[in-house]
């Protein structure tokens, strides 16, 4: 039997390239080594978005949608709505009858999101809360590995502690929950369209369905080396936004060929860009083509997601009943 992997995304839409190299890219690779586990956190998303209601079912098929272009196969892995789901809000709650208050303000990405979402108003207790909400979203399916950037290492280490303050205080010697490992994969941090991590906030990103000649007139578009101002002016490829475009998309030689042309301007910037926009399109190519397929036939999408989320409901329903019943709960 394979060891389970839980990971999931917030529904913001169609994805674009940042999400496919930094956690999608994994995914694809995972559902054949393991038991994967893929949750649309639609409830995550309203943690931050609870005013923004319109578009949401939109954004979780759109979002499904790339999963499946991306090469994601439901008969891998298990492709579900958390919000199908409310065992998720019962352990939850469960969860948070024994969990300090303290554990939940030192996590880092709470203190980060309220310092870059000043505009919002999180004083909430669904946002302080939602550490504990991702850590019951890994616990009900005793998921043993939870793939994650060193980054998000707090998220992964405060599962382990609510699922070991929990055995302790009802397990009476028995593991009911299983403290899960973070696997860190090789993540690939895909900056924007202006240098700075590409966001659709920032409109710097580049959608992963995003139609080839927008693609070719964004990338063309990019600023480069600020002291290159003239054709005839020298550059230096380390700080021009583009360079990291050509790290993950183009070969040592053409790498090679771009800095030295770069540096001796032999060639021009847009000269630089064109490998660029020509590995872009060719990534993108059969994920289009893939999405057109899933695009025509939105039944069978929903069909996808509704098998997915009966069968991680399967799951969460025998944890559940172990939790009630080590709680003293069952009468």
């Amino acid at each position: 039997m394979r060891a389970r992997v839980l990971s999931g995304m917030r529904p913001t839409g169609a994805l674009h390239l940042g999400h496919y190299h930094g956690a999608l890219k994994n995914w694809v690779r995972l559902q054949h080594e393991y038991d994967c586990f893929f949750l649309v956190a639609d409830w995550h998303a309203m943690t931050t978005h609870y005013e923004d209601r319109a578009g949401l079912e939109k954004s979780v098929y759109d979002m499904v949608v790339d999963w499946l272009a991306a090469g994601l196969d439901p008969d891998l892995c298990t492709l579900f709505i958390q919000s199908r789901l409310p065992e998720h809000a019962e352990l939850f709650a469960l969860l948070a009858m024994g969990t300090p208050l303290g554990w939940l303000e030192r996590v880092p990405t709470y203190k980060d999101q309220i310092e870059h979402l000043k505009d919002r108003d999180l004083a909430t207790y669904g946002f302080l809360g939602y550490p504990l909400l991702q850590a019951a979203d890994i616990l009900i399916y005793r998921a043993a590995w939870v793939p994650v950037g060193e980054d998000q290492d707090a998220h992964v280490e405060l599962t382990r502690e609510v699922a070991r303050r929990f055995n302790h205080l009802y397990g009476r010697g028995e593991q009911v929950l299983l403290p899960p490992q973070a696997l860190h994969t090789a993540v690939t941090r895909l900056p924007g369209l202006d240098g700075r991590k590409m966001s659709k906030s920032y409109d710097n990103a580049i959608e992963m369905r995003e139609a080839p000649a927008q693609v070719e007139a964004k990338i063309r578009r990019m600023p480069t080396d600020p002291q290159r101002v003239r054709r005839s002016d020298p550059g230096e490829p380390a700080r021009c936004p583009v360079w990291p475009l050509h790290e993950v998309y183009t070969d040592a030689a053409t790498r090679q060929w771009a800095a030295d042309g770069c540096r001796s301007a032999g060639i021009g910037c847009l000269d630089c860009k064109q490998p660029v926009v020509d590995a872009v399109l060719k990534e993108q190519q059969p994920w289009r083509e893939r999405a057109e397929a899933w695009l025509s036939n939105p039944k069978q999408v929903h069909w996808i997601v509704e098998m997915g989320t009966e069968r991680a409901r399967t799951v969460a329903r025998q944890t559940m009943k172990d939790v009630r019943e080590a709680m003293g709960l069952v009468y």
